[in-house]
């Protein structure tokens, strides 16, 4: 099946949504579909505003109509609501074409808190935005009713997954020298520094060790200041991500507004186990539906879950980080999609995708960048 993925996330960005979007297409060529992702780097872009190390394409809907008129999909899939999102939207809905769309990240807490912006205006927005969509992947069962108690429809649950190979287990935290010899427990944060992160709940909390804080972002400069103690190590490849994970004792994970939290996956895949808050994210990655707790500790107070996330056996965050996998992400992608030309059949549809499994048609380069998300 031909498929166009149009996103404002993508590589160099550094983040979560790029991570999942990366490993989709990658899931998807293999599985034998035929991938055109639309992304800014295909654009002339400039710096979002207030948030450094994203870019946003200028202008893009004569360029993105090009690019989808040439390539005729099958299937679209907007998976941003920036520039490009808007205007594939706007194409779609000229064309009376299908489309999904997905909810990757809360954006308006993100408005609220940099620029005091009411979360109902935020919403509002982006409720109008995935009104047309035909099914709006979401990542947690906590943000899907969240967002249907705001009004949302068509709403799909969609997990994500980790790459277990890359992210190796070890069984004991492993000395990683890049880092140095640092005094133990490793308590350790990768993400955005930045607003909705909450990264100064972990900077703040009295623990014994070092602190190591991998990631960049709008509050850097002031948090390096105001915490001189901290390890800051800026962007990693994701190899040596991997060991940065491995080398910690315990993954702290503060963030109160995440949609997922691929970095906790990570984390646990190395045998590092998670403490965080119990909301969305972590009820996702580390809760089951018995209620039970795998793979790291949530309590509303971050210290007492960091001291009783170091007394866990990391083959436990091991396991529950085998739970997710971007095979089956992939998968149930696939089954939420719909064809774009309402005159296509199902049966159609279906004998296209069986068709093109039989070889993978590569129509895009993906790079593995490190997440921070």
């Amino acid at each position: 099946m031909k498929i166009a993925l149009i996103t404002d996330a993508w590589a160099p960005q550094v983040n979560g949504v790029v991570t999942t979007l990366v490993e989709l297409v990658r899931e998807l060529q293999q599985m034998g579909h035929s991938v055109e992702v639309i992304h800014p780097g295909l654009f002339i872009t400039r710096p979002c505003p207030g948030y450094a190390g994203i870019d946003l394409a200028v202008r893009p809907k004569r360029g993105l109509t090009h690019q989808l008129d040439a390539f005729q999909p099958e299937a679209i899939h907007i998976a941003t609501e920036g520039p490009l999102g808007w205007a594939a939207r706007r194409y779609c809905l000229k064309r009376g074409l299908n489309f999904t769309t997905a909810f990757h990240t809360k954006f308006p807490e993100i408005l609220h808190a940099a620029l005091r912006i009411p979360l109902s205006w935020g919403y509002a927005l982006f409720r109008y935005f995935h009104k047309p969509s035909s099914g709006v992947m979401v990542p947690t069962n906590g943000v899907l009713r969240m967002l249907e108690q705001r009004g949302f429809r068509n709403l799909r649950s969609w997990t994500h997954g980790v790459d277990t190979q890359l992210f190796a287990f070890q069984p004991e935290p492993r000395l990683h020298a890049p880092m140095g010899a640092l005094v133990r427990p490793v308590s350790l944060f990768v993400g955005r520094v930045s607003y909705e992160k909450n990264i100064e709940a972990f900077l703040r909390l009295d623990l014994p060790g070092t602190k190591v804080v991998c990631g960049v972002g709008p509050l850097e400069r002031l948090l390096k200041e105001r915490y001189p103690e901290v390890l800051w190590m800026g962007v990693l490849a994701r190899d040596e991500l991997a060991k940065v994970y491995a080398a910690a004792d315990v993954f702290v994970f503060p963030s109160k507004s995440e949609t997922f939290g691929l970095v906790m996956l990570e984390a646990m895949a190395t045998g590092t186990p998670v403490a965080a808050y119990p909301v969305d994210g972590p009820l996702e990655v580390l809760g089951k539906a018995d209620g039970t707790c795998h793979g790291g500790v949530m309590n509303a107070h971050l210290q007492q879950a960091c001291y009783a996330a170091l007394a866990l056996p990391r083959h436990e965050a091991r396991v529950r980080a085998l739970d997710f996998s971007w095979a089956h992400s992939a998968q149930l992608f696939e089954s939420y999609l719909e064809a774009a030309r309402k005159d296509t059949s199902p049966a159609k549809t279906a004998s296209c995708k069986l068709a093109n499994r039989k070889a993978p048609l590569v129509k895009s380069t993906v790079t593995p960048w490190s997440s921070t998300k």
